[in-house]
């Protein structure tokens, strides 16, 4: 992991701009929602964008980097720049996080914004405006849904655990685990999904390879600040604004159920 932020360093005042940034930009998002928004392809076609994400990400970067001018900048929806690597502290953001589902109508999409400074996320918000859901958290503090304190669900031996993850997937786990498992309705967005389980919603989810720090990084702190854990499956922790945003498979949920899930996720992976 990258070095952590200094010893009582306050990120609150970034949380307090990014959350009111977030706000804006779901508002902005919410305008175009089931009016059909022009849509476009990225990604040879894999991706889509829609002019509500493009929107979202102009509110958000004009008024995040006015207000902290010299962070830097990694977003979903603006080309990389390189320089961000120079930079202690970043802003990393999706502007709308479920795509997929907001060009459908569905609720599930959110706005992911974090602060990562020296690898590590210190301030994150989530806001899906659809629902009126707003969670946020800061280095060293509690995790917040709409202004009350959030924790992950603590199951006990035994009990039945609700994950979230690709159907092909949990048929793929082990059976003395499958066993125990129920899986919950596909989730579209990652961000969201993190945050059931930070709310207790989920016990946890299987995150499939290829995510980017911007589905995550936020998401991960709110996580963490309730009592769950993101890692990969060597159960290290994630660290954010590399050279590459891209990350493996990884496994989410709360802390003691984490070395499990993580041990059956391993055992579907090629040796």
């Amino acid at each position: 992991m990258s070095d952590t932020a200094p010893p009582g360093a306050d990120w609150k005042p970034d949380l307090d701009v990014i959350r009111a940034a977030a706000v804006v930009a779901g508002e902005t998002a919410l305008g175009y929602f089931r009016k059909a928004p022009d849509v476009r392809w990225k990604n040879e076609g894999r991706s889509p964008v829609s002019e509500a994400d493009l929107a979202a990400n102009d509110v958000l970067k004009t008024r995040l980097l006015a207000a902290r001018p010299d962070y830097g900048w990694l977003s979903e929806e603006t080309d990389d720049d390189l320089s961000r690597l120079s930079r202690e502290t970043v802003f990393v953001v999706d502007p709308i996080d479920g795509t997929r589902a907001f060009i459908a109508g569905k609720e599930l999409w959110c706005v992911s914004v974090a602060v990562v400074h020296r690898g590590q996320p210190v301030a994150g918000v989530l806001y899906a405006p659809a629902l009126d859901e707003l969670f946020e958290a800061v280095a060293g503090g509690s995790a917040l849904k709409n202004g009350a304190q959030i924790s992950v669900r603590e199951a006990k031996p035994g009990e039945t655990l609700h994950l979230a993850a690709a159907e092909d997937t949990i048929g793929k786990l082990p059976a003395p685990y499958r066993s125990a498992v129920t899986r919950i309705p596909h989730v579209p967005s990652l961000a969201y999904r993190l945050a059931m389980v930070a709310d207790g919603r989920i016990d946890g989810t299987l995150v499939k390879k290829n995510s980017h720090d911007w589905d995550l990084a936020a998401a991960d702190l709110i996580l963490a600040s309730a009592g769950g854990a993101l890692a990969d499956l060597d159960a290290q922790p994630l660290s954010y604004n590399r050279s590459t945003v891209v990350h493996g498979v990884l496994c989410a949920a709360a802390k003691p159920l984490l070395p499990g899930l993580i041990a059956a996720s391993r055992s579907m992976e090629p040796h």
